[in-house]
């Protein structure tokens, strides 16, 4: 039986390299649906999504297309593993605290599927105290993260911030599928 990872995109430079995350899980087997946030639009589209994957992308939770579904929670339910790359400071408040105003957090908060987070922003924004609060709440509930690694970040310095590479964030949700 095929594996189902739902990936959630939010709005960070490195929302490009979701692509990639896509391309490289579908290499191993894996079924890749996406879902977006509005930020995560500013920087790449759905039709990028849709083109990798030949599935729609999810992005407005008050948007009905086709048969009744409330499609933040079959997917939460279709999950095996819920992938969040890139995770924004805000979408790991969101989860940490329980909000729930975009797709990306009600589904975060509806699955019962392992949650896999790899966090990317502002190396003074992730080493900020409540971030790593945050962080360190969501890892007492189970929640996996893949750390950011130390290179150039989009606002010119360099420091603890940038998304994981790829592989590494896809061998995680690789071995929590196993």
């Amino acid at each position: 039986m095929k594996k189902n990872v739902v990936l959630g995109v939010t709005g960070s430079i490195a929302a490009y390299k979701a692509a990639d995350v896509v391309r490289r899980l579908q290499d191993k087997g894996v079924q890749v649906t996406v879902m977006m946030t509005p930020g995560a639009e500013k920087f790449v589209t759905a039709l990028t999504f849709e083109a990798l994957t030949h599935r729609p992308v999810y992005r407005d939770m008050f948007t009905h297309e086709g048969a009744w579904d409330v499609a933040h929670v079959s997917l939460a339910r279709q999950a095996d593993v819920f992938l969040i790359a890139p995770a924004t400071a805000d979408i790991i408040a969101k989860v940490a605290y329980g909000l729930a105003d975009d797709f990306v957090a009600c589904t975060a908060l509806t699955t019962k599927a392992p949650i896999v987070m790899a966090p990317a922003m502002n190396d003074d924004m992730f080493s900020n105290p409540v971030l790593q609060e945050n962080v360190a709440r969501l890892k007492k509930r189970g929640v996996v993260f893949v750390s950011p690694r130390k290179g150039k970040l989009a606002c010119g310095t360099v420091g603890v911030g940038a998304l994981a590479d790829v592989d590494v964030i896809v061998d995680a949700v690789v071995a929590l599928l196993k």
